[in-house]
């Protein structure tokens, strides 16, 4: 069994996407995503459209690094844009309504919500650095189901090679999610553990101030919610049947 070590120095059996974080192998190809991808490339032998803040090509809407808006009139930011070392968003205050839940799945899922609480606890902890993370005015909670035995959580990047299966990067984007932001492994079981392999914020569990540490599983089920970025929790929920 050849057993190797990816670009953040976890042992990984697989060589393609490592098994502790859900990063690129050394060597591995990135998945093909061009067929998912805006048909934006120049044509003529034109030079592509660049992010007028950091330079990076243009392959959607809005930047992968710094989350420029593109489509916005006169070019200006409106998506979160880096201050500091972590991101921010600007944006209207919440609104009083609940987004109605989606209907649940069988089996194993993840509930992902706007959440008011915990954004006021990251406001609490970031201090005055925080006067850019604005709660999201809208944002409809949707369900993902857990398939197969590793689920990671971040945001898409084209540019990267990196699709995780829970996606972060619908708008309104979390400014403080990492692209590679935290991993679901599935145990023997039937349950999993969560693994954050160094996210730039980190990652909490049912509402605590603590951090998981970096690179350590922990054992999560059926209620538990995971934090991560601004303002996004995670809830796992189980309604019957067996893992896919």
């Amino acid at each position: 069994m050849t057993v190797a070590t990816c670009p953040n120095g976890h042992t990984s059996e697989s060589a393609d996407y490592c098994d502790v974080c859900g990063d690129l192998m050394d060597g591995a190809v990135p998945a093909d995503l061009d067929a998912a991808a805006p048909a934006l490339a120049p044509a003529g032998g034109e030079e592509p459209v660049r992010c007028p803040i950091c330079g990076t090509p243009r392959a959607g809407r809005f930047c992968e690094e710094d989350g420029h808006d593109f489509a916005t009139a006169g070019g200006q930011a409106t998506h979160p844009h880096r201050r500091g070392g972590r991101r921010e968003a600007a944006g209207p205050d919440p609104m009083e309504t609940t987004p109605p839940e989606p209907a649940p799945l069988p089996g194993w899922s993840v509930l992902i919500s706007a959440d008011a609480a915990y954004h006021a606890r990251v406001l609490a902890q970031e201090g005055p650095d925080s006067g850019g993370l604005r709660f999201p005015r809208h944002f409809p909670r949707r369900r993902v189901p857990l398939l197969g035995d590793k689920v990671r959580i971040g945001r898409r990047s084209v540019a990267r090679g990196l699709l995780p299966e829970i996606d972060l990067s619908v708008p309104p984007e979390d400014p403080g999610v990492s692209h590679t932001h935290a991993l679901l492994v599935a145990t023997p079981e039937g349950g999993w553990t969560l693994v954050d392999p160094g996210s730039t914020n980190g990652t909490t569990l049912n509402g605590a101030d603590d951090p998981v540490p970096p690179g350590t599983p922990v054992p999560v089920g059926d209620g538990d919610r995971i934090h991560v970025g601004a303002w996004t929790t995670l809830t796992l929920q189980h309604r019957g049947g067996s893992r896919p």
